[in-house]
Formats: structure tokens, sequence, C-alpha cells
């Protein structure tokens, strides 16, 4: 037995996008562990795409953004696993399509989509799923290292994973009224994703990242894998509503000397 004791428990991982997403490594790392999982997709596109990469996987589709979506999925899953001893939610967007804007221009309307699939989406599936989940289950999102940074290129999304942040609290209290279910949120420093290379501006975020981070190499999508199967198992047991950076010690570095130095020679 491992030490994370997985063997034959059963997970969804919702969010799976392509062979370097988190979704698609945390649920790799499940079966290696034993576990059975079932990958949520959003297109049929991306559900074709995910089978030529994993032939035997259970693969399900559910986009957020529509209504009853989740109940649906639901009934899906709970028909191929009816207890389900918890998921991953690792579902974001938002509409980068007119560049990087100054945060007092962002659109009611892209705020609220925004809202709507990374926040309230983890609502509706801890709903839906509620009444196939294992006692004591875990429920884990994916959120972002900080959101009282100003990164301008980010924009809205800081303050979308601020409510996303705040969302796991409320439902660890909410569900403790009736069983042991616990919620964390994984926030990851900046990542080798085909999600983050939309983010305007990215790759010099990302390279400056690699400077501030003490040991000069960023944080791999595999690490963050590597968290979220802790808190899915029992070993975290004592973990709730909490939210666990993942930045390999980029934020307390930020006045590293050779930065420093480097800042004041070229003014």
């Amino acid at each position: 037995m491992s030490f994370l004791g997985l063997e034959g428990k059963a997970f969804a991982v919702f969010g799976v996008s392509n062979k370097k997403s988190v979704g698609f490594q945390t649920g790799k790392l499940l079966e290696a562990e034993g576990a059975q999982v079932v990958y949520v997709v959003h297109t049929e596109a991306r559900r074709e795409a995910l089978r030529k990469l994993l032939p035997e996987a259970k693969i399900e589709l559910c986009d957020v953004e529509q209504p009853g979506s989740a109940s649906q999925v639901a009934e899906r899953i709970a028909g191929q696993f009816p207890t389900l001893h918890g998921f991953v939610h690792s579902i974001a967007f938002a509409n980068y399509s007119e560049g990087a804007k100054p945060f007092h221009q962002t659109k009611r309307g892209d705020f609220l989509q925004a809202v709507q699939i990374s926040c309230h989406s983890l609502l509706e599936l801890s709903e839906a799923l509620r009444p196939h989940l294992a006692k004591d289950a875990s429920v884990v999102t994916i959120s972002i290292s900080t959101t009282t940074m100003a990164a301008e290129n980010y924009g809205y999304m800081a303050p979308v994973k601020a409510a996303l942040d705040s969302a796991v609290v409320f439902l660890a209290k909410s569900f403790s009224a009736f069983s042991e279910v616990r919620f964390n949120a994984v926030g990851p420093g900046l990542l080798k994703t085909s999600s983050s290379a939309g983010i305007p501006g990215y790759v010099e975020s990302y390279l400056f990242a690699e400077q501030v981070i003490p040991r000069k190499r960023g944080v791999e999508v595999a690490e963050v894998a590597n968290t979220v199967a802790f808190l899915l198992s029992a070993r975290s047991s004592g973990i709730n509503g909490q939210h666990l950076v993942i930045d390999a010690g980029m934020s307390g570095n930020y006045f590293d000397k050779a930065l420093v130095q480097r800042a004041l020679r070229s003014d």
C-alpha cells in the first residue's frame, strides 16, 4: 500500500485540456497510485483529443456555462462510480481577446462570465455531486499563488480567483453540517501550460518569476499535481478550507540581491 492510500478510490478531474495541464497530470498520478479516475472536459473536440492520449480512460463532457450541465454530468459519473472520494476543479476562463486592458475598463459581461466559469462552477459541481461523495471526500480547486499582487496583464482574473479562494472556505463550512468533506485550494506560481499562454505578456512574467524563485527554475506542473494528490488523500485529513501556495519560494525572495542590483543598474 502506498503512502497516500488511494488504491481503489474513485475521483473526477474537471478541466482537463492537454497533457501539460494540471488536470491531466493529476489524473495520471492518481491512476499511478491505484485510483480510478473519470476525466471531464468541456467540448467534444477536447474529448477526442484526450482519448488519443488516454484510449482506455473514462471521459465525460461538461460545459459549466450551460444550465443543468453540473447535475447531468453528476448523474453520469454516479452511474460509473456510486461513491466518489473527491474531485478536482481545474476550470477557469477569462476573455483576453482584446488584450490586456486597465482593470477599471473590465466589461461586465467578461467579469461575470469569468466568475461563473472559474468560481461558481465549483459551487454547482459540489452541490450536484454531494449525494455521491463519500462522507470524508476531498475537493481541490486550482487557484493562483496570490490575488493581492496587481499583475496588470492578469487583470480581472485575480479578483475572480480571490472569490474562488473565499468560496473554498464557505463550502468547507457549509458541508461540515452533514459530512467531513474537505475543500482546499492549491495556488501555483506561474506555470508552463497552454491556458497560461493565452494571458497577455505571460512569457515575460514567467521569465521574471524564474529569476525571483530561489532555485532559479519555475514551478512545474508535476509539483502542483503532487500537492493535489496529497490533498485528495486521507494523509491530509487535518487540512480544510485552506489555500496552499506552490511557488517554490518566490513570494519570499522579491528582494534578491542580484535582482535589486540589476534594477538599480538599469536606472
